[in-house]
Order: structure tokens, then sequence, then C-alpha cells
């Protein structure tokens, strides 16, 4: 890889990172920051929690197809599934805020579980966090052709993100 690449890559590495931390606050600030009065209800999203949970689930098995497909060598067909789990992912992220922007209060769990649920919880809501940023620099690294780079990082990125996906559902179903 020339200088001139080498330099170019470490630009987009840093807006794949900024782009990242930037989606996460703007999601933190739509979700716990102030809404304008009369957002609460406004909307009805009842039908959405079913909606995000289905989404994490096809992002679940996209994410599996596209690992057993690298794995047989099939690279074109590993990178249409993992744009179209990148698409899931996003369209995940967009019903999320929609949901929480209307929502009229939080979910309560009631379940018998409450630590397993509270851990399950925030260890999603953190790696959910660090797999934005983590995602569209290992999309960046499969994009642009660079396989050892993009298996390097794919070896961090892909276990977080399916944990991310996989425990979504099942704080869905701890929930309702």
């Amino acid at each position: 890889m020339t200088q001139h690449n080498t330099s170019k890559d470490a630009f987009w590495i840093r807006i794949c990172i900024v782009v990242g931390v930037v989606i996460c606050g703007v999601v933190a600030f739509l979700i716990l920051g102030p809404r304008p009065e009369g957002m609460e209800g406004a909307l009805d999203v009842s039908a959405l929690p079913t909606v995000n949970a289905s989404l994490n689930g096809i992002t679940t098995v996209l994410l599996i197809i596209a690992v057993m497909l690298v794995r047989a060598g099939k690279i074109n067909l590993h990178k249409n599934v993992m744009i179209s789990a990148f698409g899931s992912s996003t369209a995940f992220l967009v019903t999320y805020v929609v949901y929480h922007w209307f929502k009229a209060g939080p979910k309560q769990y009631v379940g018998d579980f409450r630590e397993v649920y509270l851990f399950i919880l925030f260890s999603h809501i953190l790696l959910a966090m660090v797999i934005v940023p983590l995602a569209l620099v290992t999309l960046y690294r499969g994009w642009n052709d660079q396989r050892a780079e993009h298996r390097k990082i794919a070896r961090i990125t892909f276990p977080i993100w399916l944990y991310v996906s996989i425990t979504g559902v099942v704080i869905y179903w701890m929930l309702y």
C-alpha cells in the first residue's frame, strides 16, 4: 500500500469513528434528552418493539450466514449479505429512535430475573455503542478489499455485533 493510500485510509477510518461516535451521541440525546411538548404518545409506536426485535433477529441470521459464506470462499455473497446486515441494523436504529421519541413511558421489567435482565441490558447498551464505529470501520476495510485488515477487525466486530443483535431479541422476550 502506498503512503497516499495509508493516509487516505487513516482519514476514512477517523471519519468512520467520528461518525460512529456522533451517531451514538445523537441517539443518546434523542432518547434521553428533552422532547418538545406533546411528543409522547403523538404517534402509535406500539408495534415497533416487535419490529425492532425482528430486525435484530434478521441481523443475527444475516451475520451468521455471512460468516458461513466467507468461510466457504464466497466473498461477493459475503459482501452482499454483510451490506444487508448493516441495512437491517440501520433500520433497527431508525425504528428504535422513533419508538423512544414517541413512546409514552419506559417498559419496566417485571420478571424474576432482574439482575440477569439488567446485566443483559447494560452490556447490550454498552456494546451497541461500541459496535457502531467498529462496524463502520470493518465495512470500510471490506468494501475496499483490504482483506487482512478487514479480517483482523472483523474478528472483534463479529462477536460484538452478534451479541448485540441476539441480546436485543432476548431483551424483547424478557420485556414482552
